[in-house]
């Protein structure tokens, strides 16, 4: 069981990288465009869940790592930040290719005020609770800039999130219900979908945001 986390990366992106090297989309040809934006975000989220760590945020069962850490954090989560947004940007390129219509273009802005706003909502009513305020904060930042400077259309992004919530259902769900990572309910709405908490939805958004928008950012860097 001391594996169970390490196993829950590599299962993430196996399927990914296997079919990477289909003929038709060979999502192998972008891994370059990947890996800046993967140890920009990276680091970004590393430093906040160091800090989680120290302020109790959440915590890491060590039934269930190998017991290898870096700055408090078990090497599964470093890979963590690894794993999964290269598997959803991964799921993106798929849907890009085999939907060529952007199907969420037109409701894209109205999506991204109405998260907006809530999350300039919940941060006025928790703004006491750590992961909360880190996660919305970091949502309403993120999405204002895309939205109000880059002015870009994040319709395919949104399709790309709800795909990937499914697997995000899976692994989140494994992680919480074991659980290998253990929430401070005091430092969080304490509200749960199943076992997780409602914060890790949109914590997993920003992240993927951040991911995709630097991944089409050096892939538009390199073909110009």
């Amino acid at each position: 069981m001391k594996s169970a986390y390490l196993l829950i990366n590599f299962l993430t992106i196996l399927f990914p990288v296997l079919l990477s090297f289909d003929s038709r989309v060979r999502f192998y040809k972008s891994w370059n465009y990947i890996f800046p934006g993967l140890f920009i975000t990276g680091l970004l989220f590393l430093v906040w869940d160091h800090l989680f760590t120290i302020l109790d945020v959440w915590s890491f069962n060590p039934d269930y790592v190998i017991g290898t850490y870096i700055l408090n954090l078990p090497v599964e989560e470093i890979l963590f930040f690894v794993t999964v947004p290269f598997a959803c940007i991964f799921i993106y390129e798929c849907l890009n290719f085999y939907i060529k219509r952007d199907l969420l273009g037109e409701v894209s802005r109205p999506i991204s005020i109405i998260l907006i706003i809530l999350s300039i909502i919940l941060l006025l009513i928790f703004y006491d609770r750590v992961y909360t305020l880190i996660t919305f904060g970091l949502l309403l930042l993120v999405l204002s800039y895309v939205e109000f400077i880059q002015k870009a259309n994040l319709g395919r992004f949104y399709l790309a999130f709800l795909v990937s919530l499914l697997p995000f259902y899976v692994v989140n769900g494994i992680l919480t219900s074991i659980p290998i990572v253990m929430y401070n309910d005091a430092e969080n709405m304490a509200f749960r979908i199943g076992t997780i908490p409602f914060e890790d939805h949109f914590y997993s958004m920003s992240m993927l945001l951040i991911n995709i928008r630097l991944f089409e950012y050096f892939k538009k860097r390199e073909t110009v």
